[in-house]
C-alpha cells in the first residue's frame, strides 16, 4: 500500500526569481522584428512574443530563464522553438539563442535596471 502525502504543498517564495524579470524589457521585446525573419524560407505568423530558453544554464527548480536572455519571436517560430528543441532550431535556422539574448539586452533601453544582477549582461 502507498502512503499519500495529503499536506499542502509549500510554495515557492519566489525572491531568488524576482532579479530575473523585467517586463518592461519583455514589452521592448515584443515590438522588434523576428529574430529568424527571412531566414530558411521562415514566413512569421502570429503576435511577437519573448522567447525565453535554457541557453543560458540559468534555469533551475521553479525559475525560468532572466528576461535579459530572451529574444523576440513571432508565435510561429516560438512554437516551432519549443517542439523541435531549441539545438535543432538553433542548426536550422544559424542562429545563438543565448548570443542573440545578450545583443538584445545590451540594445534594451531598459538594461539599467538589471546592472545590478551579477552574470547580466552589460
Amino acid at each position: 500500500m502507498f502512503r499519500v502525502d495529503v499536506r499542502p504543498r509549500q510554495r515557492n517564495s519566489m525572491k531568488a526569481d524576482a532579479d530575473r524579470r523585467f517586463p518592461t524589457h519583455l514589452a521592448w521585446l515584443r515590438k522588434r522584428p523576428c529574430l529568424i525573419e527571412g531566414r530558411a524560407g521562415h514566413v512569421c505568423s502570429g503576435v511577437m512574443e519573448a522567447s525565453h530558453s535554457d541557453a543560458d544554464g540559468m534555469k533551475g527548480v521553479g525559475l525560468k530563464s532572466p528576461d535579459y536572455h530572451a529574444v523576440p519571436l513571432c508565435s510561429g517560430a516560438h512554437r516551432e522553438k519549443d517542439s523541435i528543441g531549441l539545438r535543432t532550431w538553433q542548426a536550422k535556422y544559424r542562429v545563438d539563442h543565448f548570443e542573440a539574448g545578450k545583443a538584445y539586452a545590451k540594445a534594451s533601453p531598459h538594461r539599467a535596471r538589471w546592472a545590478y544582477v551579477e552574470g547580466a549582461p552589460r
